[in-house]
């Protein structure tokens, strides 16, 4: 059987974390002072299996810094019209963590902003009989 592709199955997949710097960044930046930021900013070992993206004070750029086995990746994109739409985030946080969803839809020009997930279902976890252990269910 052949399964439907969902939002929800992106970001299950076993893909690696996705780091959000809040606030805009310098983007004359390189591989260093960007491998920096993710230290000092977001708080993570930018050597980790990881996507560390950065934004411009515009809005219309962005950089994505990741680790790949023997150095560091960078991925620019400039928009020639617009600004990118972010999540909405939270007041004093310095970086915020991504859905894969998330990411795909900030890229494809979705704004975010004017989207609302709607409260789903999800299987809690249960106790066991002698309430020692904890079972998912």
């Amino acid at each position: 059987m052949i399964g439907l592709p969902s939002l929800g199955a992106l970001d299950r997949a076993q893909g690696p974390r996705i780091w959000l710097a809040v606030e805009p960044a310098d983007m004359r930046c390189g591989f260093d002072r960007l491998a920096e930021r993710v230290r000092a900013v977001i708080g993570q070992d930018p050597m980790s299996d990881g996507l560390f993206i950065f934004r411009s004070r515009r809005g219309d750029r962005l950089k994505i810094l990741l680790w790949d086995r023997d150095g560091f990746v960078l991925w620019y994109k400039r928009l020639e019209i617009g600004v990118f739409k972010l999540p909405r985030l939270k007041e004093g946080a310095r970086s915020v963590e991504l859905r894969a969803s998330e990411l795909a839809m900030i890229l494809d020009g979705i704004d975010m902003t004017k989207l609302k997930r709607v409260p789903r279902y999800e299987r809690g976890v249960r106790t066991s009989k002698n309430n020692q252990e904890k079972v998912a269910v």
